[in-house]
This record gives structure tokens, C-alpha cells and sequence, in this order.
């Protein structure tokens, strides 16, 4: 037992001070670790964790009373970041994505973004940019409560309501009139003026990036997916509010017209994509606009009950999505993953990786894509790679993924803010 009497102020200071932080910091421990900038192994691979943030990697001494978590002979990487999922949805369950408006609440969809949260950072996933949701911000009451620790899930930069044309792809449409009848205030905006309510409406209930749908979709009634639904101005305007309050505009878009049309316009980033030209490809490098392929879609089959004329338009676009992504791997325009997760089983979102590699993606360039690339969309610079200050929030997966990509699809262990969430 240490007496006051008998020792110096300061010195009794500093070891309560060296014990409590002793006693915050965490070190992980494994064979390696890739920079995923450089594409180099580094071995080996010590963490050092202080308040959710690494500390120290591979620190020249280490304090012997830290505990430390060996994760074995692992390869640990930075944690997966996924630029369109719909944690908050599911529309792979049959047809129930068509009657869910007017079946179920806000409160429902957020609790099954509790369970669809978990089971994308289970995979790895420790940062997502959800795409959006049904109204009432589901998906901005998700990210609030796993900010504040009371449910585990991945960080999340929601989209909160869609900004779309009335009847529009991302409108509720095919109810009879006067059921689910939104306007600016639920993201459906027409003309200058509706849009600025909606813009701003969104930004006071906390969302972190604008979604407008710049043409029309699969998932909607309709004939055309790739008809464009707003005019350059309408969409000028989008992006120029949304600038105002520092959100980024992400434009799902798959008709060539209209991707160009949100490509001119500004937007961080094209969703899909699926009707890419030369010439798009050409405004989009100048820019530094972002391609969000989410192309393991084309690898899912479409449930059997799935609504007709979504099986139409999904098989009309199929041959064009496979030929943007080789147009757009060959130009070298910026490109981060993003995989519809809610359309496809959010667990599934670990399959992008593959999907992008099999069609001619480097192992490391599909890598960079859910991360480095995925933190400079955001437009943050606190994740992405394991570095001294970064959020600790990283992967270790069982072997070397620039040989086999695959290794990711069954990460070992997911740390996020240093804490253990799968593995232990």
C-alpha cells in the first residue's frame, strides 16, 4: 500500500497517471499487417490502442504491464468501408420490400438496421454510407444509437430520405392515390424550390450525405431504368444547397443522360453507373468523380417472387454494367466499393471484393477500394489505414489476401474503436 507521508506529490501523480493509462491501453498483436497504400506486408504487427484510436504501431518498447491480444499468424488490415448499402432494408426477401411503406414504421425499419448493422460489421464492415431509407430517418436514429454505444453496428454516414422526382424511382409508388403521398419534407422535391426544402430539411435532421436518384431504377415500377429524372438545373441545385451544409451528393444513376447530367452537376459520386460512354468516363476523371459499380449484384439472382418488371429492367442492364466496369477498370477513374447491402443479404457485402477481381480488379486496387479510396469519398481522413491517430477499427483475416481475395470474405477478427466485436 503506497503512503502519501512517504512520498513526493508528483511522484504519486505520475503513477496514477502511468497506471490509468496503462489500464486504457489495449495491444493487438499478429504476424502482419498490409499498407494499403503501398501494397507492402509489414511484420510484425503491434497496436497499440488508447481511447478508440491507435496509438503506436510496432512502438520500440513495450509496457509490460499491457495485456495484449495476439491474434495468432494473421494479416491484419484496416476496416472494410462500404460506400451504398441500405442498412435499414431488405429487399431480397421476396416481394416484401413492395407493401413494407404502408406495412410497417420508422421504428420497424430501425430495428432491423440493429440486426443488418451487426451483420455487416460481423463481416468486416466497420463504416458504411447508407444509401438511404424509408422516411422518418431511420437509418440517422440507427447511427445515433450505435454512436452512443447503446447497440453495436458499423459508423455510419446516412443518407436519410431520397431526394426524388415525384413518381420518381426512390418515390413510393403503385398505391392508389392519396397512400404515401410524400413531398419535400420525405425527399420527394420537384422544381428549385421544393428541392431547397428537402436539401435542408435533411440537413437538420442529421444526415451525412445527400442521395438524389438521377434517373429512374430497377426496383420501381416503370419501363426505362435509365430515364432521367431530374434536369441539369434541379440538379445543380442539389448539389449546390447540399454544399452549403458540407454534404456530399451521391447520385444513383444508370441511364447514360443522367449520369452525365449529375456528373456536371457536381456530385462526389455515381451509383451504379450502368450506362457509362467515353465521354462520361472522360467528365468523370477531369472531376474526380467517384464510380460506385456495386456489381456483385449482378451475381445475385433475383428472388422468384420478385415483381416482373424488375426482372425486366435487371436483365436489360446486365450486359451494359458489365461493359462500364471494364470501361471504367480501364480508364483508371476513382472507384470505391459499394454494394446495395438490403437489396442482397447485408452479410453478403463481403462478396464485392470478389466480384470486382474476377472482372479484372487487382486484388490491392479492390482492397484500396473499401478503404483509402473509400475515406478520401467521405472525405475524412481519420480511417482507411492503420496509422498512428487513426480510429482503430481493423481486420485479421487467416491468409495473404493479395494472393486470394477471398481471405476477406471470412474475416477472423473484427476490431472497431479497439474493441473486440467478432473473434474472442
Amino acid at each position: 500500500m503506497i503512503k502519501m507521508s512517504r512520498m513526493p506529490i508528483w511522484l504519486f501523480i505520475s503513477l496514477v497517471g502511468f497506471y490509468s493509462n496503462a489500464a486504457d491501453m489495449k495491444v493487438f498483436k499478429a504476424k502482419n499487417y498490409l499498407d494499403v497504400a503501398s501494397g507492402k506486408f509489414i511484420s510484425p504487427a503491434v497496436i497499440v490502442v488508447e481511447d478508440g484510436l491507435i496509438k503506436a504501431i510496432n512502438p520500440a518498447e513495450l509496457d509490460a504491464n499491457l495485456v495484449v491480444t495476439d491474434l495468432g499468424e494473421r494479416t491484419l488490415l484496416p476496416g472494410f468501408m462500404d460506400m451504398h448499402s441500405h442498412v435499414t432494408l431488405d429487399y431480397y426477401n421476396g416481394d416484401h420490400w413492395t407493401t413494407a411503406p404502408v406495412m410497417e414504421t420508422a421504428a420497424d425499419w430501425a430495428l432491423h438496421g440493429v440486426t443488418f448493422g451487426k451483420n455487416m460489421l460481423e463481416v468486416g464492415f466497420t463504416t458504411v454510407r447508407d444509401a438511404g431509407a424509408f422516411p422518418g430517418f431511420p437509418d440517422v436514429a440507427l447511427m445515433r444509437a450505435i454512436d452512443s454505444g447503446n447497440i453495436v453496428g458499423p459508423r455510419m454516414f446516412p443518407a436519410g430520405h431520397y431526394i426524388s422526382i415525384t413518381g420518381g424511382h426512390c418515390d413510393i409508388t403503385g398505391f392508389a392515390p392519396g397512400i404515401q403521398e410524400l413531398g419535400p419534407k420525405q425527399g420527394i422535391a420537384d422544381g428549385k424550390d421544393e428541392i431547397l426544402k428537402a436539401v435542408r430539411y435533411q440537413a437538420k435532421h442529421g444526415v451525412k450525405v445527400i442521395k438524389v436518384c438521377a434517373t429512374a431504377g430497377v426496383f420501381s415500377k416503370g419501363f426505362s431504368p435509365g430515364a432521367q429524372q431530374y434536369s441539369q438545373e434541379e440538379l445543380n441545385t442539389i448539389v449546390e444547397e447540399s454544399t452549403r451544409h458540407g454534404l456530399k451528393v451521391m447520385a444513383h444513376a444508370h441511364g447514360s443522360e443522367g449520369i452525365m447530367a449529375a456528373v456536371k452537376a457536381g456530385v462526389a459520386s455515381i451509383e451504379h453507373g450502368s450506362m457509362l460512354t467515353p465521354e462520361i468516363i472522360k467528365e468523370m476523371k477531369k472531376r474526380g468523380t467517384y464510380y460506385v459499380p456495386t456489381i456483385h449484384l449482378v451475381d445475385v439472382p433475383l428472388p422468384p417472387d420478385t415483381p416482373q418488371w424488375t426482372v425486366d429492367k435487371n436483365n436489360f442492364l446486365t450486359p451494359y454494367v458489365e461493359s462500364s466496369f471494364k470501361m471504367a477498370l480501364k480508364a483508371k477513374i476513382n472507384i470505391a466499393l459499394g454494394t446495395d447491402a438490403g437489396v442482397m443479404a447485408h452479410r453478403d457485402a463481403r462478396l464485392e471484393f470478389y466480384a470486382m477481381v474476377k472482372r479484372g480488379m487487382s486484388e490491392l486496387q479492390a482492397i484500396q477500394s473499401a478503404t483509402i479510396n473509400a475515406a478520401d469519398l467521405l472525405g475524412v481522413n481519420d480511417r482507411g489505414q492503420l496509422k498512428t491517430g487513426m480510429l482503430a477499427d481493423f481486420v485479421a483475416v487467416d491468409a495473404n489476401p493479395l494472393e486470394d481475395i477471398r481471405v476477406l470474405e471470412n474475416v477472423a477478427f473484427v476490431i472497431k474503436g479497439g474493441d473486440v466485436v467478432k473473434g474472442l
